[in-house]
């Protein structure tokens, strides 16, 4: 099921459009791969920078805020990153109020302001957006390792910085590694954000192939590039990785955190309280602010219709693919071959493929199989049944399966990696194996991990738009969907409210998370 839309789209390569490559080639491409390099590079370096350290900070040291900084910092995850995109532009931009009121204080033109709309504008606006995919499972991993591993270095005579960067952090690698491929894979399938600030990257060559050119297998043949760039990191990572052995399964005992105090104390508080300012706290004055004008004309009984629409698809989507992933990354534990591993790391490119254009390729196999199994159907029993998969929520499912399974497995897959051998050999000599042992082992012990990969997919299927936006049944309009029609017109102010309904759906997720972490 994952395989089939990505073999659709690689199915273009057989009618290549020479005379739209040569342009491309000649004109776009180049730069293209420039911007989406450097962005990429950006967002690692932002995501690893801000995720790792916020983790480390509020999982061992105690500074005025930690206990509050510790769940706040999750609450990003439930903002769209094309939300905080136009926020920032509405803000930060030439005629946004910042630059307005500075230039009137000032009497100046502000040319030493940074332009947001440039390539580190973007980088900025994804890290924050990101940033908590490498902070909830890098914080999993210090909380599971508590203080001890750096009380072992300071034993063997490290410093408290050398026993952080040569024990702790090597052994937090797969939760930190899983956190940045998840932010990088979004990245390179993003959207939204970039083309709001109009810059272009290999997905905006795609959609402006697609509905510009009116070259759908040209546009499937950039995103199969995509697709190939992705598994080459995947496999590259996955190699080096490979050796490694991590034996860690459980939380650490309750320990006294390392108190901070002085300028430490302050420094952790000012840098923690303004990453949660930029990724958070503005964003939703801002859309309250905007959402006020239109409160009395956009609200209606159909905002709840369209969270109740997100809420049912977001919770399918969490159960089946969790489950997916589950059997995933337990059969990866049983079968360590390469053609194995290879196997299921192909299940996991689906999340850097463009939504729409992996919703042609789910959309165009399920309309081959909805006629094949209407016309079986009519000639055995005469009936015309008509569509029986097409306009349902079947499409969309299989859709987010495939968009987003790496979100479920990456996390299960490091959990799986601090399980012993020696609990496998127990338990089959008790007579515990195959799916009893999944049952009674595994799932018991990746429980925290199930429930973050669940969290995961919740928000992410809640933030996703043109997936939703192409495969959903007639009428059946969602959040997203709607904030789509409203900024495809225009419309910032109106479209403030539903993005705020949609972050306030996603803060449930959010905050169970944050309880379940805790305890």
């Amino acid at each position: 099921m994952v395989l089939v839309p990505v073999c659709v789209v690689f199915a273009s390569f057989l009618s290549p459009d020479d005379e739209i490559w040569q342009h491309l080639i000649s004109t776009t491409l180049p730069s293209l791969l420039t911007n989406t390099l450097w962005l990429s590079l950006g967002v690692i370096v932002g995501t690893s920078l801000l995720g790792v350290s916020l983790a480390w900070f509020t999982s061992v040291y105690r500074f005025p805020g930690y206990r509050f900084f510790s769940w706040a910092l999750f609450l990003p995850l439930a903002i769209p990153a094309y939300v905080i995109a136009f926020v920032a532009l509405g803000t930060f931009d030439y005629t946004g109020p910042v630059q307005t009121s500075l230039r009137h204080w000032f009497n100046s033109d502000l040319l030493w302001f940074p332009d947001i709309r440039s390539g580190p504008g973007v980088a900025i606006v994804m890290t924050l957006a990101f940033y908590p995919y490498v902070y909830l499972l890098s914080r999993d991993a210090f909380l599971t390792q508590g203080k001890r591993l750096l009380e072992v270095a300071q034993s063997l005579g490290f410093t408290r910085q050398q026993g952080f960067f040569r024990v702790v952090l090597p052994m937090a690698r797969p939760w930190i590694v899983a956190g940045i491929m998840l932010a990088l894979m979004e990245t390179l399938a993003d959207f939204g954000t970039v083309s709001i600030f109009n810059y272009d990257t290999f997905t905006t060559a795609i959609y402006k192939t697609w509905f510009g050119m009116f070259s759908l297998s040209t546009a499937s043949q950039l995103a199969s590039l995509l697709i190939l760039i992705v598994l080459v990191i995947i496999m590259t990572e996955q190699r080096f990785r490979l050796r490694m052995r991590f034996s860690e399964s459980r939380k650490s005992a309750r320990v006294e955190r390392i108190p901070l105090t002085g300028w430490q104390a302050m420094a952790v508080t000012g840098f923690a309280g303004t990453v949660l300012f930029f990724a958070f706290a503005l964003p939703i004055i801002q859309l309250g602010i905007w959402a006020m004008d239109a409160l009395t004309i956009g609200l209606d009984q159909r905002y709840l219709e369209f969270a109740w629409h997100s809420i049912l698809l977001s919770v399918l989507a969490a159960l089946i693919t969790c489950l997916v992933a589950a059997m995933l990354a337990y059969a990866a534990r049983l079968h360590s071959d390469g053609y194995t591993r290879f196997a299921i790391r192909l299940t996991t490119v689906g999340y850097a493929l463009p939504g729409a254009v992996l919703a042609v390729g789910i959309f165009i196999p399920m309309a081959w199989l909805d006629n094949l199994l209407s016309d079986w159907i009519e000639n055995i029993s005469g009936v015309e049944t008509g569509l029986l998969i097409q306009g349902t929520l079947t499409v969309m499912l299989v859709a987010y399966m495939t968009r987003f399974l790496a979100v479920s497995y990456f996390p299960l897959e490091s959990a799986l990696q601090r399980v012993t051998r020696s609990i496998d050999e127990a338990a089959a000599g008790f007579g515990v194996t195959g799916w009893s042992m999944l049952r009674m082992i595994y799932f018991p012990m990746l429980k925290s991990s199930l429930f973050t990969a669940a969290t995961l997919v919740f928000v992410d299927v809640m933030k996703e738009m043109p997936i939703t936006l192409m495969t959903r049944p007639f009428d059946w309009d969602t959040l997203a969907v709607r904030i789509f029609s409203l900024t495809s017109e225009g419309q910032w102010d109106q479209a403030a409210l539903p993005a705020l309904t949609l972050i306030l759906t996603g803060l449930i997720p959010i905050i169970l998370l944050i309880r379940h972490s805790e305890t």
